[in-house]
């Protein structure tokens, strides 16, 4: 178990610096010259971009600017951002906790509506209630955030006045109106997730409901609920477990259309406002951020699949 794990987190130190080699070359690619958005109304003096340059390292080669932004990076320094002039770290952990709970409510949302739909929909397959589920599920996958977004800003908030709709508010601040003020645009990226979770909880489901242990635990006359929940789910949730640990990476990265349609300000909003004003600091350090949430919810859902299985801890 431990050599495995050890092997495990040997795997992810060179995925790492590949990954930072490829954000760092890909983001060359962006078109327009960081120092000519920061130098404002001075961006025709030579002598004024001449300076930025040389204070961002604009004027070095490109190896020599990857060399100092690694070093930093392996210190723990994810630079400054050159348009707003703060540590993009503290960035960062401003902007986490609004799309951490942004993103595990909608994780939730999407696992207690679309496992439990999958399970019925496998145990009564070809009857109402999966043809039911399965429907629900295609429309939830084949909306569109935005329109949703959209839909729900115009019933609950303007027609009903139920909540409020956009803007953000911290949950230390108010708790009850954090909610609030979440609980839509959660529900709207949990709801297509929820289809996704559905159609694979059942693929896995009708698998585990073939298998010969199913038979021979119906054979034995153990209850219907105790065959499902006991013995088929518990093989069919890795599948699921997989699906669930790239779905949270991708909540947990920002929903930028979500976010902008809401107003929340989480990693999406951040994100796209330093590729508008070309400030590589803070898109390499969000993008790093979140290339970190994917590897190490990799290593959790490895770690759950051992849970899970008892085979694979014997393997």
């Amino acid at each position: 178990m431990w050599g495995w794990l050890l092997r495990r987190l040997g795997q992810i130190i060179p995925t790492l610096l590949i990954l930072s080699v490829l954000i760092f070359a890909l983001q060359q690619l962006m078109p327009g010259d960081p120092a000519i958005i920061m130098a404002g109304e001075e961006r025709g003096d030579p002598q004024v971009l001449a300076e930025i340059r040389a204070e961002l390292m604009l004027d070095r080669p490109l190896w020599e600017q990857y060399g100092a932004w690694l070093w930093r990076l392996l210190h723990g320094d994810l630079g400054f951002s050159w348009r707003i002039r703060q540590p993009v770290g503290e960035l960062i952990l401003e902007k986490l906790p609004v799309t951490l709970q942004l993103g595990l409510m909608a994780f939730v949302i999407a696992v207690v509506i679309g496992v439990p739909a999958g399970i019925v929909s496998a145990a009564y397959r070809d009857r109402p209630a999966d043809w039911a589920a399965n429907g629900i599920a295609l429309a939830g996958i084949s909306t569109p955030n935005f329109w949703l977004g959209i839909m729900m800003i115009l019933l609950f908030s303007v027609n009903l006045g139920w909540l409020p709709p956009s803007g953000y508010v911290p949950l230390t601040e108010d708790w009850r109106q954090s909610l609030a003020t979440t609980i839509m645009p959660a529900f709207v990226l949990g709801g297509g997730i929820a289809g996704v979770f559905m159609r694979h909880t059942r693929a896995a489901m009708i698998g585990a409901l073939g298998q010969d242990y199913v038979r021979t635990a119906r054979a034995k006359g153990l209850p219907e609920r105790v065959v499902i929940g006991r013995h088929a789910l518990r093989n069919a949730l890795i599948p699921v477990v997989t699906l669930g640990t790239i779905e949270l990476g991708r909540l947990l990265a920002g929903a930028v259309l979500t976010e902008q349609i809401f107003s929340i300000p989480g990693f999406g909003k951040l994100i796209v406002d330093a590729v508008f004003n070309r400030d590589y600091p803070v898109v390499q350090g969000v993008v790093v951020v979140t290339a970190l949430i994917f590897v190490t919810l990799s290593l959790i859902g490895d770690l759950l699949y051992m849970a899970i299985n008892p085979r694979l801890r014997v393997a």
